[in-house]
């Protein structure tokens, strides 16, 4: 009995055996058959050879953890010289401006595996104290990223402060820059909430915009108001223009961005040089929030921070139509500058 139950282990291991080395034989054969085999679409065919045009895909990087891993200063030297990253220079700026849409277009610029972006605003150009310590520790402040990819940092306070047009000529004088407009009343309205809701949480008292916004004495629109200035983009832009040809501006629609952001972030990639990379499947809009969100991959959504999207405090008509006639002459000269027209009152 022992014998037999010998015999027939040894027939099932056979068998066993037979069938391991049989499906060995079929993965070689099939392997080999494969390497021969001309691909229906050779993706490596639509895109160039591979490394020239070859883009790390952004569900690994999050998936690894790795680049995050570097912006928190946890990588060792070894790790970084592998993985062939760098701290590069940004090639592109975001300069303006303030209550824009400067943090959005960043955010949605991330979106695509060519660019990388600094995280927090640098103010490296626009602080003396900072612009003191030099070009390497600006270098430094830049997020590490792969030889080609670019950087992008934005600081709004670049294109209102008088001294930074050199200062980044100096530093490259072929830099693209991005600026993004809103409807100049619009947009001192939310400058002035934004400050208006830093007061309330420190239980201060602020005037009310009207006030701010309206010289009570003259009852003309109060140019020394930073809200107001800032909204005169043309005046800016004039200084930009004497170290800078207007080709190396791109002006992004802050409003359209808001309500239909693929076509100028597609216009942003044509301007950097980009391949399309962006498309509507990373952008969904958040009826909660009321603006768009953005998905990196099937794993990775991320909406701005709740801070975006303030409700406005009611403000007289008859301001708002004194600061929309002031404007009016600005905005037109801005068209003129820039070759974009929007549709503001």
């Amino acid at each position: 009995m022992l014998f037999k139950q010998q015999v027939l282990l040894r027939q099932k291991l056979f068998v066993l055996g037979s069938l391991a080395i049989g499906s060995l034989l079929y993965l070689v054969a099939r392997v080999g058959s494969l390497d021969r085999l001309q691909p229906l679409c050779p993706i490596d065919g639509r895109f160039g050879p591979r490394g020239q045009d070859e883009i790390p895909l952004r569900a690994l990087q999050f998936k690894r953890g790795l680049l995050h891993e570097f912006r928190k200063g946890n990588a060792t030297k070894e790790q970084i010289r592998l993985h062939n990253l760098v701290q590069q220079l940004p090639k592109a700026i975001i300069i303006g401006v303030r209550k824009g849409g400067t943090r959005a277009l960043l955010e949605m610029l991330n979106l695509h595996p060519s660019v990388v972006k600094a995280s927090q605003e640098i103010h490296f150009f626009d602080n003396d104290e900072n612009y003191a310590k030099g070009i390497e520790w600006y270098r430094k402040k830049m997020p590490f990223s792969y030889p080609h990819q670019i950087t992008i940092e934005k600081s709004p306070a670049y294109f209102i402060t008088e001294e930074v047009p050199e200062r980044i000529y100096k530093m490259n004088s072929s830099i693209k820059l991005l600026i993004i407009v809103r409807e100049p009343t619009t947009r001192a309205i939310s400058d002035y909430t934004q400050v208006l809701e830093g007061k309330e949480r420190k239980n201060k008292t602020y005037y009310k915009f009207e006030k701010l916004a309206i010289d009570p004495n003259t009852c003309e629109v109060n140019t020394k108001y930073k809200a107001v200035r800032t909204s005169i983009y043309t005046k800016h832009l004039e200084r930009w223009l004497k170290y800078f040809p207007i080709e190396q501006f791109h002006i992004v629609d802050g409003d359209r961005l808001i309500t239909e952001p693929l076509p100028e972030l597609q216009l942003v990639e044509k301007f950097l040089n980009l391949p399309p990379r962006i498309s509507q499947y990373n952008l969904y809009f958040n009826a909660t929030r009321g603006f768009y969100c953005l998905r990196f991959n099937i794993v990775f959504n991320k909406c701005l921070a709740g801070s975006k999207g303030r409700i406005h405090p009611e403000v007289d008509t008859s301001v708002i139509t004194k600061l929309r006639k002031f404007f009016h002459p600005f905005n037109q000269k801005f068209y003129q500058i820039t070759g974009r027209t929007f549709n503001w009152p």
